[in-house]
């Protein structure tokens, strides 16, 4: 795998520390990406339909949403406004069959880009987020990077197994 990691650093500030291993997750699941062709990016294991390809697409829609839709309160954009999350609830991770890792990682990117432009505002991590499960119940941005991490840690895993199980790689 080519794609860089950089590890967290020993004794982070409570922020920088939740960034950086944020960054450190995203870091891990591209480079489970790195190099696949689209069908390895579809490849499955056992009973299960994830795919890292899907689990990239996921962790893109994942970005977007936390940070412009739940923290700053805007609709998402194009491709995910358009989808019909009432009858396809797996849109994401099955909109990316097909797609070549190129395609999936600069989506990602992006995304990620615009989720750390987003955070750079954010003065005080006690900050509540425009939208939340009702009014009363806003997340503030500490909650939503820790379920960020959470949901990468999750994902990476996911993707170490289907990694290993493709091309033997392993690690990270």
């Amino acid at each position: 795998m080519t794609l860089p990691l950089t590890d967290p650093s020993n004794a982070p500030s409570e922020r920088h520390g939740l960034e950086e291993f944020l960054d450190y997750f995203r870091q891990v699941v591209r480079r489970k990406a790195d190099g696949l062709t689209p069908d390895q990016l579809n490849h499955t294991v056992a009973s299960s339909s994830l795919t890292i390809g899907g689990i990239l697409r996921h962790l893109t829609l994942v970005e977007e949403s936390w940070f412009v839709e739940v923290l700053q309160g805007k609709e998402l954009g194009e491709p995910w406004s358009s989808v019909d999350w009432n009858t396809d609830r797996d849109w994401d991770f099955e909109s990316a069959a097909g797609m070549t890792a190129e395609e999936l990682l600069a989506a990602h990117e992006q995304s990620c880009e615009v989720s750390r432009g987003i955070l750079a505002e954010v003065a005080d991590l006690d900050t509540l987020t425009e939208r939340g499960d009702s009014d009363e119940e806003k997340f503030n941005v500490r909650w939503v990077l820790i379920h960020l991490i959470e949901e990468y840690a999750r994902h990476a895993g996911h993707a170490d197994l289907l990694r290993e199980d493709i091309d033997g790689e392993i690690g990270d």
